[in-house]
C-alpha cells in the first residue's frame, strides 16, 4: 500500500528545481499555520505536528539530486534510478500527471518504511475512526515517523476499545507543498510496483478532497492501476507483463477475500442479535477469511506475501486500511471508460464529482458502479 498523506494542499503544478532550503521555508510556513488553527489541540497534538515536521523535515535533508545519487551509487542502484527516470517522464507525457519536480530526487533512509499508519475501527462497526488536520481535513488513519510512537498510539485506542492496526508506510505524498522524492524504502522494490507507487502518489497531486481518504486513495489507486497497464504496453517487456499479471492476481484474490469479509460482518454488525453474539460470529467470520485465505494459497503459493497480515489477526481496522484504497475502484474504472478512457477527460470530470457534497459525490460514484456491474453481466 502506498499512502501516506501529510496535512496539506496545493496546485498539481509546483515549479521545478526548488532547492531544499526553500522546501525547509515552505514546510516550516505550513507548520505554522496548522498549528494556529489548532488552537484547541492538546500538547499531545502539538507534539505530534512537530514528530510530522521533523519526519518531513529528515527526508529533505537527506535528498539529493539523482544524478549526483547516482555518481557514487552502486551499479544496481543507478539501473534502478535510470529505471526511475524513465517511468517519470512516462506519467507526465502519457498519463497528464504532473510534470514537476517529484522524484527526481533521491533520498536514502535507511529504514524499512518512512511512515506506519495507525487505523482504528470500533469493535463492532467497519468505518475506521477519523483524524482531522487544518490543511488535510479528516482522514482515516494517523501516521507516524516513529515505529514506536506509532505503537503507543495503537496500544492507547485498543485499550480504550477500539480495534487497531498499525501498516509501515513506504512512500507518501504531501500533495505538491513539496518535490517529493523516490526513497530508499521503495526504490528496489519490483518494477512494476516501482511504477504503480510514482503513478499513485503523483495522481493525489491532481486531486484531493477534504474529509474522503476512501475517495482520494480509491481515485489514486486506480489511476496507478490504469497507468501501469499502459506503461507496460509501452515498454513491451513480456517478462515485467508476466511478473505485473501475477501480482495483480494475487491482490485481486487478497481483497476479494476483504470484499466477503467485510460483507459479512456488514450483516452482524446491522443485525439485531445482543453484543454476545455478534462477536461470536464476528470471530466466526474471520477464522472463516483465514480459512479461505489458506485454502487459496495451498493453489496459488505467491499469496504467502500476506502471512504476515494474516498473523497480525485481522479486525475491523486492518480490513478498513485495504477497503481504503479500493472500495470505489470500480466507480472510477466506469467513469473512465465513459470519458472513452481518456485520461485527462477522466481527471475533469472526477474534478466536477469532487466539487459536490459528500452526500451528492457518493450517489454519483454508487451509479457509477452499480452501472458497471450492470454491464459486466
Amino acid at each position: 500500500m502506498a499512502s501516506r498523506d501529510l496535512p496539506g494542499s496545493s496546485p498539481a503544478e509546483r515549479a521545478r528545481g526548488r532547492r531544499p532550503a526553500a522546501a525547509v521555508g515552505a514546510w516550516a510556513a505550513a507548520l505554522a499555520a496548522g498549528l494556529a488553527l489548532a488552537a484547541c489541540a492538546t500538547l499531545d497534538g502539538l507534539g505530534y505536528y512537530w514528530q510530522g515536521a521533523a519526519g518531513q523535515l529528515e527526508i529533505l535533508a537527506h535528498s539529493e539530486p539523482m544524478a549526483e545519487a547516482m555518481d557514487r551509487s552502486d551499479p544496481r542502484l543507478v539501473a534502478r534510478l535510470k529505471d526511475v527516470e524513465a517511468i517519470r517522464a512516462y506519467a507526465s507525457h502519457a498519463l497528464a500527471l504532473p510534470n514537476n519536480a517529484s522524484y527526481t530526487r533521491y533520498a536514502d533512509l535507511g529504514r524499512r518504511f518512512v511512515t506506519w499508519n495507525v487505523f482504528a475501527a470500533p469493535r463492532l462497526e467497519l468505518a475506521p475512526l477519523q483524524w482531522c488536520f487544518p490543511v488535510a481535513g479528516c482522514v482515516d488513519y494517523r501516521g507516524y515517523f516513529d515505529e514506536d510512537a506509532a505503537r503507543r498510539e495503537a496500544r492507547k485506542l485498543a485499550a480504550a476499545g477500539d480495534d487497531v492496526y498499525v501498516g509501515g508506510v513506504p512512500a507518501y505524498s504531501t500533495l505538491g507543498w513539496f518535490d517529493d522524492p523516490v526513497l530508499s524504502t521503495f526504490v528496489h522494490w519490483p518494477l512494476p510496483e516501482v511504477a504503480r507507487l510514482i503513478f499513485h502518489e503523483l495522481a493525489h497531486q491532481v486531486l484531493y478532497v477534504r474529509d474522503d481518504s476512501v475517495f482520494n486513495e480509491s481515485f489514486a489507486t486506480m489511476v496507478s492501476d490504469v497507468g501501469l497497464e499502459r506503461w507496460l504496453a509501452a515498454r513491451g517487456d513480456p517478462a515485467l507483463e508476466a511478473e505485473a499479471a501475477r501480482d495483480a492476481r494475487l491482490r485481486a484474490t487478497f481483497h476479494q477475500l476483504v470484499v466477503e469479509t467485510r460483507k459479512r460482518l456488514a450483516e452482524i454488525y446491522a443485525s439485531d442479535e445482543p453484543v454476545q453474539a455478534k462477536q461470536r460470529d464476528k470471530a466466526a467470520a474471520f477464522a472463516a477469511m483465514h480459512a479461505s485465505y489458506e485454502a487459496a494459497k495451498a493453489g496459488e503459493p505467491g499469496l504467502a506475501g500476506y502471512d504476515r497480515w494474516f498473523a497480525a489477526k485481522p479486525n475491523n481496522a486492518s480490513l478498513a486500511a485495504v477497503a481504503i484504497y479500493t472500495q470505489r475502484i470500480p466507480a472510477f474504472r466506469a467513469i473512465l471508460r465513459d470519458e472513452g478512457n481518456d485520461l485527462p477527460r477522466f481527471y475533469a470530470r472526477v474534478r466536477v464529482i469532487a466539487a459536490m457534497n459528500k452526500p451528492a459525490r457518493d450517489r454519483v460514484l454508487d451509479q457509477a458502479a452499480a452501472s458497471a456491474t450492470r454491464a459486466s453481466r
